[in-house]
């Protein structure tokens, strides 16, 4: 029997999402099915779990999956022996406190004194107790946001995408405590054929990701601005140079990482290219 790699991910929430888009990108054929907890994939040696995203690193932690798909706060909350193996790239957040919009914050000792509501008391202790304040937490599961209105709490501690969430409960974030994102953890004592399939995944998720963050770009350049456009596009090795039929000029193709995009394409810009094509990467593998 084929050995299978046991991926443990959110059966809802939203982390969810976006690991089935990773593994779909990946040309992983996961059968669709609503309700379903278990599913294998027809094309890859993975069966993925679906779990609630605060049981994974102790289903991770007791070998019961091989490896799970997790945010970092979980981890840092929940404390179990683990390996991180990858970070992810997607689901970012941050774990921050926040007050009454109506209060003045004059800094952490505002929080001396304090009920604090939030699902996460641990990392929120530590804070704390780092910081010598003294406050009172009150734990709860979800609607964190709307304790301060309620009467339950002073102000919370909890996870932060947008802030529109606290926004709308009239609430502003006064201290981010931590940074979060999407992480794979692994089980501790993974047999050989299982990390070598894990090895095979992270190949994948890693090519996709590198994909991501950079865009194929065309363009037209005079070639007495050949070595200057180079130097300015070097790809991955360097520029592939195409001559045109058009004399004195040559296409050039390389690699621009999307984060130096806009300033990459105004420096080309000043040196003459025309013509210039952007198209995204699917796989890149270097």
């Amino acid at each position: 029997m084929e050995e299978k790699l046991k991926v443990a991910i959110q059966k809802s929430g939203r982390l969810s999402e976006k690991s089935l888009e990773l593994f779909a990108e990946c040309s992983i054929n996961l059968p669709s099915g609503i309700g379903k907890l278990i599913t294998v994939a027809s094309d890859f040696p993975v069966e993925i779990l679906f779990l609630r995203d605060d049981d994974i690193p102790q289903y991770v932690a007791d070998g019961v999956a091989d490896v799970g798909i997790v945010g970092e706060n979980v981890i840092y909350e929940k404390t179990k022996p683990i390996e991180v193996v990858e970070k992810l790239g997607f689901g970012k957040c941050r774990m921050s406190l926040a007050i009454p919009k109506q209060e003045d914050y004059p800094g952490i000792s505002y929080f001396n004194g304090k009920k604090i509501a939030t699902s996460y008391p641990n990392i929120l202790q530590e804070f704390l107790d780092k910081n010598k304040i003294k406050a009172e937490i009150h734990e709860i599961s979800g609607s964190v946001e709307i304790a301060p209105g309620i009467g339950l709490a002073d102000t919370i501690f909890d996870i932060v995408s947008s802030g529109s969430t606290l926004f709308m409960n009239n609430l502003k974030e006064v201290e981010i405590i931590l940074e979060s994102e999407a992480v794979m953890i692994s089980y501790l004592n993974l047999s050989g054929a299982k990390k070598k399939i894990l090895d095979n995944l992270l190949f994948r998720f890693r090519s996709v990701q590198k994909a991501k963050k950079n865009k194929y770009i065309l363009l037209n350049v005079p070639n007495d601005k050949i070595k200057v456009v180079s130097d300015i596009i070097p790809g991955m090795k360097s520029p592939s140079i195409v001559p045109l039929t058009k004399p004195g000029w040559s296409s050039l193709h390389s690699v621009v990482n999307e984060n130096d995009f806009w300033d990459v394409i105004g420096k080309l810009q000043e040196y003459g290219a025309q013509g210039i094509l952007v198209i995204p990467i699917e796989k890149m593998i270097v």
